[in-house]
């Protein structure tokens, strides 16, 4: 998977999942100030993410420096190319 489908996937689910507009979804938008979300809806970021790529989030410490919506596309390409770097050896 690209990092660029990843991206689309990323915004799409959280377009989706908390009715954003798509015109907000840029990667220096920060997810508190500029989307709205509080913890709970970390919570359910996770959540959503988890489903989406099939990674494991929850007990992941990087998701604590998440700021921006570019941090969280970071985070979850990382993710995906070590899951992937392990189902190839």
């Amino acid at each position: 998977m690209t990092d660029d489908k990843v991206i689309e996937i990323v915004n799409q689910s959280l377009v989706e999942e908390f009715e954003l507009d798509p015109g907000m979804m840029t990667p220096d938008v920060f997810l508190v100030e500029g989307l709205g979300f509080d913890s709970l809806d970390f919570v359910d970021v996770v959540v959503v993410l988890q489903q989406a790529f099939g990674i494991e989030l929850r007990e992941e410490p990087r998701v604590r420096e998440v700021r921006t919506l570019g941090d969280l596309h970071h985070l979850v390409i990382e993710k995906k190319r070590e899951l992937e770097g392990l189902k190839q050896q």
